[in-house]
């Protein structure tokens, strides 16, 4: 799946690179769509529009906004209360679908954290590869995925999929104490799939937590909030 993501990614530079080599500044618009280079897009409160992607620049979706795949390399991507995308990707930057948020695909970064928050809904899956994933009163239907990120499922989200670690292939040597990724599964969450880790991590799961088969780590419970600090 990440590897997927990061050809995709890679194709998407090329293309707009290759669209605006002549007028790097300038904004493409294909039956509704809006591409460009150099600079952020701000899609304004209540907009319908397709799709939106940028190379260097951030993405924001106002209130109650309606678009098509969100993307970009270098920046992050927001999505204001109660806004519609069909996807949010990108490199170098973190994501963030604030309340009543409704994504109908997948949200994935490399190199950043994600934020759903309350009430907000994703019908794909969740995942990067550096940064931490927070899901707060939100719905995945997919499966929540990272390498080197923590992760904080809770209050009371509902996640259908799975919550993968996967094994960390960069091969990076580590000065000192190695920190493991903290997985926490807080108080009303619900984890329909397994929790599957291909490497060591600290799994924290609230005695108010539902959750499916554990593979690769101990389940260390706690009561209240949050767990111990440690």
């Amino acid at each position: 799946m990440i590897r997927k993501f990061i050809v995709t990614i890679l194709a998407l530079g090329a293309a707009l690179g290759l669209a605006l080599s002549v007028a790097p500044e300038a904004v493409v618009a294909h039956e509704s769509s809006t591409a460009r280079v150099l600079g952020s897009i701000d899609v304004e409160p209540g907009e319908h529009t397709g799709d939106v992607s940028t190379v260097n620049g951030g993405v924001h979706i106002g209130t109650d906004a309606v678009v098509g795949h969100a993307h970009t390399v270098n920046g992050g991507v927001h999505m204001e209360p109660r806004a519609t995308a069909t996807e949010l990707m990108t490199v170098n930057g973190g994501i963030n679908v604030e309340d009543g948020g409704h994504v109908t695909g997948d949200v994935h970064t490399i190199n950043g954290s994600l934020h759903i928050d309350k009430g907000a809904e994703v019908l794909g899956a969740a995942y990067n590869i550096n940064g931490s994933i927070h899901i707060s009163g939100a719905h995945v239907a997919g499966s929540i995925t990272t390498v080197n990120g923590d992760v904080d499922l809770g209050p009371d989200s509902r996640i259908d999929g799975d919550v993968v670690v996967k094994e960390d292939s960069s091969n990076n040597w580590h000065v000192g104490h190695e920190r493991y990724p903290h997985i926490v599964i807080g108080p009303g969450t619900v984890v329909k799939g397994e929790l599957r880790f291909e490497r060591k991590v600290v799994l924290y799961v609230s005695d108010r937590a539902t959750i499916g088969a554990v593979h690769g780590a101990e389940v260390l419970k706690f009561s209240g909030d949050h767990p111990p600090l440690d």
